[in-house]
């Protein structure tokens, strides 16, 4: 028989980590432009939401309306070597992560920074920022096989850093990521790691894209076949806070999250030819 400590104890762990099942409302289908879409940021001050492809598309900045019409363009002065991801600071400035790392052999990571002036500005082509990074953990290019977590599809903004959660190729480790932290200042710089977490146990459990709501008390992870919601945010210890996993019942590749407001979340996936390529909202507790 279970003992009433521990029954008490099983019972708190599950409170702690529930799994629940949500549903996607389609709110808006991209046009085919954006078939490839990796990264959504909302600008409210311009009123639109900033998107991008991931590599080997140009090195465009889209700026989208609520039915996902295409209404701005920016041409970055940057290559697209592999954006995976948007995020932006409570002043107005976006960061496209250039981090992208399939094989874990890049020596060019790196974040752009655009300002907030240059986003509402009428210039069509914009210079950004430049912040370069490493990773110090990381010895060889690639590394063995069992050492592979140095790709990164997520990030975002907070208290004035920018915290980068890696997407594991290790084989029998793909939910792990290592969560890292840089300057959001131009330069070279070395990431430094702060935690390691663990998101799920089956074949869908990359970290593709991440966020944090405006007063810092909500943060979400998004993998392939679910989102994972942590509230009461532990501004010093991102894992230690509440979670609740949410299970998508449709699958498609879904990259991108950001927080529309604290109860609902807009989530984007690729076009893959007869799924895919739209924006969703989706409601969490």
């Amino acid at each position: 028989m279970i003992s009433y400590n521990r029954l008490i104890i099983l019972l708190l762990l599950v409170c702690s980590c529930q799994t629940q099942t949500g549903k996607l409302k389609v709110v808006a289908d991209l046009p085919l432009t954006l078939s490839e879409v990796s990264g959504i940021a909302m600008d409210k001050s311009n009123n639109v939401i900033w998107m991008i492809n991931d590599s080997g598309n140009k090195p465009v900045l889209y700026g989208v309306d609520n039915n996902g019409d295409i209404i701005k363009t920016k041409k970055i002065k940057a290559k697209n070597r592999d954006w995976e991801d948007l995020t932006m600071d409570l002043n107005g400035n976006l960061y496209i992560g250039d981090f992208g790392n399939n094989d874990n052999d890049s020596k060019a990571l790196r974040i752009l920074k655009i300002s907030k002036e240059q986003l509402s500005s009428k210039k069509k082509t914009i210079k950004p920022e430049i912040i370069k990074f490493s990773y110090p953990e990381q010895k060889k290019f690639p590394p063995k096989k069992n050492k592979r977590h140095y790709d990164c599809e997520a990030f975002f903004h907070f208290n004035n850093e920018l915290f980068l959660f890696t997407k594991s190729r290790v084989k029998k480790e793909k939910g792990k990521t290592h969560l890292y932290k840089l300057p959001t200042t131009a330069g070279k710089h070395k990431a430094e790691l702060i935690d390691t977490y663990t998101t799920c146990n089956d074949d869908e459990c990359w970290v593709t894209s991440a966020d944090i709501n405006n007063t810092g008390s909500k943060m979400v992870l998004l993998t392939g076949n679910s989102v994972l919601v942590f509230s009461n945010l532990n501004a010093n210890d991102f894992f230690k806070s509440k979670m609740e996993r949410y299970k998508f019942t449709y699958g498609s590749q879904k990259e991108s999250v950001i927080f529309k407001n604290d109860s609902t979340l807009l989530i984007a996936d690729e076009y893959l030819g007869t799924s895919g390529g739209s924006v969703y909202e989706f409601k969490i507790n």
